[in-house]
């Protein structure tokens, strides 16, 4: 039993730490530094950054039938 929860533990530290993950989060990082400065072109690729993520993560899934 505590071999499965040590499982899980893992599972859930690797998709906390995935790539897409640390995309995303820089992605937000991104938007909420051109909020902060006004730089409208930096949001903007922040905003494109997380919609891709968003994107190919949704893609992804129902490519593999989850």
């Amino acid at each position: 039993m505590t071999g499965n929860k040590e499982q899980q533990e893992i599972s859930v530290i690797g998709r906390l730490l995935s790539l897409e993950a640390l995309v995303f989060v820089m992605g937000v990082a991104l938007v909420i530094y051109g909020l902060a400065t006004g730089t409208h072109w930096k949001t903007i690729m922040g905003v494109a950054v997380v919609l891709a993520v968003v994107l190919i993560f949704r893609f992804c899934r129902r490519r593999r039938g989850e």
